[in-house]
This record gives C-alpha cells, structure tokens and sequence, in this order.
C-alpha cells in the first residue's frame, strides 16, 4: 500500500472517525501483491456504496498492530482477507470467531497476522465481535496489481454478503 497504513475511506480521514463507529468494515491486504490485495479491492468496491450510519470503511492495508487502536474502538468488526489455507483459489468462508482461539490460521502475509492482532485486543479486554470473510488464494504475485480470474470472480459475491451482514448489524443495534 502506497501512502499512510491506516486510510479511512469513509471521508473523514482520522483514525477518530472510529469512535463513533458501530460497525467497522476492515479491508486487509497488499495492492502490489496480486490476489493478496483482495482485501482492498472488496473495500474499494464497497467505497462506491451508500454506507449505513455508524458503518465505517478502513483500509488496513498491511498495518498489522497499527490497526489495534481502530479494532479496540469498534464494537463490530468486519475484515475481509486473504488466506492461505489450501482451498481452491477463489474459496470464501465466512466466520464469527468468539475467541482468538477460533481464528483460522493462514491469514495476510504480514509480519504481524490478524491472530495476532486480536489477540493482543483480546488481552486488552477489547475483543470486538468479529465477523470475518477470508478469500482463498494460491499463489502471490509480487509487482502485481491484478487478482486472478477465480479471486476476482468470488468478489461480487462477498460484496452482496458484507452488505446484507451490515445492514442486519445496523439495524440490530
């Protein structure tokens, strides 16, 4: 990611924003790493959207544990990512983790993973209800900007999800 590591796209611009977020929307991700970058491009599809009150976009790029001050503010987190995890290139899973234990393994290719992440806003006592979606991926491809025909093909189908999985939680709360 070219630029700061933490990039509201909502509009407002500061990490800030976050607190009046009931929901926030975590796209996780490297541009320039192919289909490790998915995570981005479903965030920046969702950017074209008319977002709820109280919904709120980050980019997280490859933040890692820059990220732990947004996550702890939100009381509900949605993050979307690649994974690693053997499946079919393309292959979505949605999760609702209760604990740090039930985060999958195989997630981002950053230094410090979202296991991690959490684990560490668990320990501060602000684990956030987490509704997680990973896109399965194959291979990584460095100086790419491109997803592969099966990733890009799964990204219609998580928007639609994010969607009516932020519209259920708005509305809920």
């Amino acid at each position: 990611m070219i630029g700061p590591a933490l990039d509201l796209v909502s509009g407002t611009g500061s990490i800030a924003a976050t607190d009046r977020a009931q929901v926030l929307i975590i796209g996780v991700g490297n541009l320039l790493m192919g289909d490790e970058g998915v995570g981005i491009h479903l965030l920046r599809t969702l950017e074209n959207d008319a977002l709820a009150p109280g919904v709120q976009l980050l980019d997280g790029g490859t933040g890692g544990i820059n990220l732990l001050e947004s996550i702890a503010r939100a009381p509900v987190v949605i993050m979307i990512d690649a994974t690693r995890d053997g499946q079919p290139a393309g292959t979505v899973t949605q999760l609702r983790p209760a604990c740090v234990a039930n985060l999958p393994g195989g997630l981002s290719a950053h230094d410090f993973g979202l296991r991690d992440l959490f684990a560490a806003a668990a320990l501060l006592g602000q684990f956030p209800e987490i509704h997680l979606f990973t896109i399965s991926v194959e291979t990584v491809h460095p100086m790419c900007l491109e997803l592969t025909e099966p990733v890009a093909a799964a990204m219609p189908g998580v928007v639609r999800s994010v969607q009516a999985l932020t519209r259920r939680l708005v509305a809920a709360r």
